[in-house]
C-alpha cells in the first residue's frame, strides 16, 4: 500500500465516526430561540427550510422552542434562563440584546447569533476564532464592505452591459453615478 492510499484510508477511518455522530439516529435535538419577530416570518421559515434540507425535521428529530418568538426586549433574559433550564442543544437568536441575554444565561450551551456587527458589539473576540460558546454572522460588518461593493459593481456592470433598455431610467442614472464617482 502506498503512502497516499494509507493517508486517505486513515482519514476516512478518523472521519467516518465523526460523520456518523453528526446526526444520531433516534435523537431529538432541542432548539432554543430568542427572537423579536413572529414564528411565521419569512426569515424563520427560510431558516427551518434550511434545517429540513439537512435532515432536521420539526416534530420528528427537532423540537424548536415555541415560546421564543415575538419576544419583547424585557422578556429576553427570563426566556433565556428558561430555555437553559430546559437543557436545549443550541440557542439561536438575533440582535445584540438577545445574544447578550443568552450569553448571560449560559457559558456552556452553544449560541448561534445574527446581528449587525458581532465583533464591534463585543459579542465575540474574533470572527475567525470567536472563543466561548457564541458564534454567528455579522450582517453589516465593515470587513465585508469591499466585497459588497465588488458584487454591486459586478451586478451593475452586467446589468448595464447586457440589458440597459430593461432597466428603468432612474436606476440607470444611479448606476452611472455609481461608476462615475
Amino acid at each position: 500500500m502506498r503512502r497516499r492510499e494509507f493517508i486517505i484510508l486513515a482519514g476516512f477511518g478518523v472521519a467516518w465516526p465523526l460523520a456518523a455522530r453528526a446526526q444520531e439516529p433516534g435523537r431529538v435535538y432541542r432548539l432554543g430561540s430568542l427572537f423579536y419577530g413572529p414564528r411565521n416570518s419569512p426569515v424563520y421559515a427560510a431558516f427551518f427550510n434550511g434545517l429540513r434540507r439537512y435532515g432536521f425535521l420539526e416534530g420528528q428529530n427537532l423540537l424548536p422552542d415555541p415560546n421564543g418568538y415575538g419576544l419583547r426586549p424585557e422578556q429576553l433574559a427570563t426566556h433565556a434562563s428558561e430555555i437553559v433550564n430546559q437543557k436545549v442543544d443550541v440557542i439561536v437568536c438575533a440582535g445584540d440584546y438577545a445574544i447578550r441575554a443568552a450569553q448571560q444565561a449560559t457559558q456552556i450551551i452553544p449560541i448561534l447569533g445574527s446581528t449587525e456587527d458581532m465583533l464591534g458589539s463585543g459579542l465575540v473576540h474574533s470572527m475567525a476564532r470567536p472563543e466561548g460558546n457564541t458564534t454567528g454572522n455579522s450582517i453589516l460588518s465593515t470587513e465585508l464592505n469591499g466585497k459588497r461593493q465588488e458584487i454591486l459593481m459586478e451586478l451593475c456592470q452586467e446589468s448595464v452591459t447586457w440589458r440597459p433598455s430593461q432597466i428603468p431610467m432612474p436606476m440607470r442614472l444611479s448606476i452611472f453615478r455609481c461608476f462615475k464617482s
